[in-house]
């Protein structure tokens, strides 16, 4: 077996996510800032043997074919012919079916490591175009950006450079959600006719709170009520705004400074309704 290699598998937030209309394809096409946090999951990755191995700590994952990351694998073995084995460790801490694309971002360190390991040699857009392939916010990860417009289903990109640095508090009620199902809800009543939008003006921090936007968040919060609460009692904290993030469940909250985030979680962690509260801050 070769050495180990261990990544780091950053999550996302989504402090702007407009769904623009229906697409032949199946997909919604959306308009979307995208931004990464300090909150990972770890993957270590070795060579050798024959096959793929996986294997997931700290949540109930499937193990095989069923997981992201494993498919990244089995995608870049069929694209370039290596590697002909590889084990793939996740340690989990990224909530699960969250809305924080945790499992598109395993799967982006997946091809990303892989690259780097076997010296396949894939540039920048081989990699985005295999990601998109497994998933719409894949792209973006393999970036590997701070902060991005997304547009199309996801895999349209347009960095976003000189944000600055935002301090999250990150709840999750604990209630998985099918992004299929809450874009599913979202359907109904969505015409064919594509809408217009126009980037906002987003530079400074009060520019972003001001400028939090889901237009997921009404449909998940019919599923998932605790979503409304999560983002009051984050305001009733001193959040700056609160949105919920992708399709949902997790909610943050944005604070003044560090100080400020880990004082409020600290409170969050303290009442029920949030069994997954973290501080973290933008990447």
């Amino acid at each position: 077996m070769s050495p180990i290699v261990t990544r780091k598998s950053p999550a996302k937030v989504n402090l702007v996510l407009k769904v623009l209309g229906k697409r032949a394809d199946g997909f919604h096409e959306i308009a979307g800032l995208m931004q990464r946090i300090s909150l990972c999951d770890e993957m270590s990755f070795s060579l050798g043997g024959d096959g793929i191995s996986l294997r997931c700590s700290g949540a109930d994952l499937p193990e095989n074919a069923d997981n992201i990351a494993f498919r990244a694998a089995v995608l870049f073995r069929e694209a370039t012919g290596v590697p002909r084995g590889v084990s793939i460790e996740i340690r989990k801490r990224i909530p699960l079916a969250a809305g924080l694309g945790g499992g598109s971002s395993n799967a982006a360190t997946t091809l990303t490591t892989l690259n780097d390991m076997t010296g396949a040699g894939l540039n920048g857009e081989d990699l985005t175009g295999m990601g998109a392939a497994l998933g719409s916010d894949v792209p973006f990860f393999i970036q590997g950006v701070s902060s991005c417009w997304a547009f199309g289903r996801g895999e349209l990109l347009r960095p976003v450079e000189n944000l600055p640095t935002l301090w999250f508090v990150i709840c999750n009620p604990g209630v998985p959600l099918s992004t299929v199902e809450v874009y599913g809800a979202y359907r109904i009543g969505l015409t064919n006719e594509r809408i217009q939008y126009t980037i906002p003006r987003l530079q400074t921090v009060r520019q972003i709170t001001d400028g939090l936007e889901n237009d997921l968040e009404r449909v998940s919060e019919r599923i998932c009520p605790a979503i409304s609460d999560i983002k009051q009692r984050l305001m009733a904290e001193g959040a700056l705004g609160a949105l919920m993030s992708g399709s949902g469940p997790t909610v943050f909250g944005i604070f003044e400074s560090p100080i400020d985030a880990e004082h409020a979680a600290s409170r969050m962690r303290e009442k029920k309704g949030a069994p997954f509260t973290v501080s973290a801050r933008s990447m």
